[in-house]
Parts: structure tokens; C-alpha cells; sequence
């Protein structure tokens, strides 16, 4: 047979781990140096301009299909 326990306690402490778990999660996101920021913002935007700049565009410029001129 199992433990009886008190429901409200129980309550208490899942709310407590919960709020715990959220203010850690708070820590990590809003507990930064200004230095922190700064080279995290320089790295998502240097990551994407990396990644802008891997894109294929959307019109064929240039290819097999695109370019007649070597044609006799």
C-alpha cells in the first residue's frame, strides 16, 4: 500500500519545482552582460548573413537551359 500524503503540500512543492525550473530559464535568457548580448546578436547576424548568402535565387541567370549564346 502506498504513503498517504497531504495533497496541498504535494501542490506546494510541484509549484515550487515549476517556479524554480521557469526562474532558471529566466537566469540564463535575462542574466547577461551587455558584453554577452552584444556578441550574441553579432553572431546570429553574422550566422545569417552566411546563410542569405548560401541561397539560391529564385530566376535561373545562367545554366544549361538559360544560356543560348553558346549555340553555333
Amino acid at each position: 500500500m502506498s504513503d498517504v500524503i497531504n495533497l496541498r503540500r504535494e501542490r506546494k512543492r510541484r509549484k515550487s519545482a515549476e517556479d524554480a525550473k521557469a526562474a532558471d530559464a529566466n537566469r540564463r535568457l535575462h542574466g547577461r552582460t551587455k558584453g554577452q548580448k552584444l556578441a550574441e546578436s553579432l553572431e546570429k547576424r553574422r550566422l545569417r548573413t552566411a546563410l542569405d548568402g548560401q541561397k539560391l535565387s529564385s530566376e535561373p541567370s545562367c545554366g544549361p537551359a538559360g544560356d543560348q549564346s553558346e549555340n553555333p
